[in-house]
């Protein structure tokens, strides 16, 4: 897949293809079914599916500091793209000047100049342009103009997590922020993953017997609710069973959150420095003190115990 970072990364000799917009964080099950449309389109015409997104997220530009928690990381939403046939991805860089771009400009600039659309799949809430004045009745009046055709993928409404509302991104932010993220994964259609370097933090963990990763998370990051999690921490290309903690360890008096990995019944691993990802498939507990390290070391052995119990009945 090819991956583009700006409108002067296009090749010139790029010809028509079919594309669909958006930030597409998570790439969630409403993403994809607009993404998975796009390509079907586009393997019925012989064309490339192209995704264009942006970086920074819109709102940090229009809204300085508004900067929404990231479910997904531009690399691992290429990934994701790229799993469901894309054939390039066209990171716009955001800026106060792109913003002010009407969606007549967008248009032209974009989708006519550089991609040659043919084919334009959307959601029906797409906006565009300046102050998102932009909508896909006005993109479908382009694309008479312009010879392209607009087609809109009306999303799918979640199940019980979330309580009918459709696919979205802010919903997926609301409920891992709330622990929830066995209802994260019904939206994302796979569990949430947090990505970093494994750094060295104060290694109480070896001392308990159950050394933990300690991953310094990406900048944005969309971190669940404090607490321990079952979940796989995925590194040199291996997923490994874990038992999670999110929190600020108030056992040992700590004021900074931080994501440890156990992988369970693995020893002798040395992940630091490597970038890794953690996976959340369930809530196992809330955060908790101890009145004795035997206490605390009780408790996790049995996080431990659950972790494992809810990784291999999630397999069976």
């Amino acid at each position: 897949m090819q991956r583009w970072r700006g409108l002067e990364d296009i090749p010139q000799d790029w010809g028509r293809s079919v594309v669909t917009i958006g930030s597409y964080d998570g790439v969630h099950r409403g993403h994809q079914l607009i993404i998975g449309r796009a390509v079907e389109r586009a393997r019925e015409l012989g064309l490339p599916t192209v995704v264009v997104t942006f970086d920074p997220h819109p709102s940090e530009v229009v809204r300085p500091g508004s900067h929404p928690p990231l479910l997904a990381p531009h690399h691992r939403r290429a990934e994701l793209m790229a799993e469901l046939g894309v054939d390039a991805v066209l990171v716009l860089p955001f800026t106060t000047e792109f913003s002010k771009l009407s969606p007549a400009d967008f248009v032209v600039k974009v989708l006519v100049d550089k991609l040659h659309a043919r084919v334009v799949v959307e959601g029906p809430n797409f906006r565009f342009g300046h102050k998102a004045a932009g909508t896909v009745g006005f993109l479908t009046e382009q694309g008479g103009t312009y010879d392209f055709e607009v087609e809109i993928v009306d999303l799918y409404v979640s199940g019980t997590a979330g309580g009918g509302e459709p696919f979205s991104s802010t919903l997926t932010r609301r409920l891992v922020a709330e622990g929830d993220v066995a209802g994260a994964a019904e939206i994302l259609g796979r569990p949430h993953r947090v990505e970093g370097i494994v750094v060295r933090g104060a290694q109480r963990g070896r001392e308990l017997g159950f050394p933990t990763a300690n991953v310094e998370t990406l900048p944005h990051t969309a971190i669940p609710a404090d607490g321990v999690y079952a979940g796989w921490l995925h590194a040199n290309g291996e997923a490994m069973p874990a038992a999670i903690s999110v929190g600020t360890n108030p056992q040992f008096d700590g004021t900074e959150r931080t994501v440890e990995a156990y992988a369970i019944d693995r020893e002798g691993l040395d992940l630091y420095g490597l970038h890794v990802g953690v996976d959340f498939l369930a809530f196992v507990r809330g955060m908790s003190t101890f009145d004795s390290l035997d206490e605390l070391v009780a408790a996790i052995a049995d996080d431990v115990k659950r972790a494992r119990e809810i990784i291999e009945a999630s397999e069976a």
